[in-house]
Formats: structure tokens, sequence, C-alpha cells
């Protein structure tokens, strides 16, 4: 499975625990926050999707994952991703 595959099907099992998933362009690096009582996981337009994976890897880490479908190779990737330690370098850019 095409990494930007993963990444579309962790963005569906997030949105299914109740996440709702934005994509934006801009200077951020993405991850998750609150506006209005609502959990949003932003993702930068402009970073890879090996980027995407390892964000989105954060974010469910403490989510009940257990609890949707999410296919055997998306699975793979985020189990691989939490070993890894999900380790995010973006350039030069400051993680404000």
């Amino acid at each position: 499975m095409k990494t930007q595959q993963v990444v579309r099907e962790l963005e569906d099992a997030a949105r299914a625990l109740g996440v709702i998933v934005r994509r934006e362009r801009g200077s951020f690096r993405g991850g998750t926050c609150t506006r209005n009582d609502e959990e949003l996981l932003m993702l930068n337009k402009n970073h890879p999707p090996e980027v995407h994976l390892a964000i989105l890897a954060e974010a469910l880490r403490s989510l009940p994952v257990d609890t949707v479908f999410i296919r055997p190779a998306a699975r793979r990737a985020l189990e691989d991703a939490w070993a890894r330690g999900i380790d995010v370098e973006i350039g030069d850019e400051d993680d404000d």
C-alpha cells in the first residue's frame, strides 16, 4: 500500500473516532488541537505523505484505534510508526 493510501486510511480512522481532519497550507507543523470544544487534526498540505503519516500516528496513539476498522497494511504502517517513536523532521521549520 502506498504511503498516500495509508494516510487516507488513517485519516478515515481518525474521523471515525470523532476527530475532524483538515488539510491546510501554511507555516505550521501539524498535529492535534482543540477549537470550540472540537478536536481537530491539522495536516499541512505543503508536507509530504510521510510527514502526514507520522502526525496521524502521533494523534492516533492516544485514541481507541482498536474500535475502528483499519486495513491490515495501514495498521502495520501505524504500528511501525509507533515502534520507530514517531520522529517527524520537516527541515528548517520551527516547532512553534
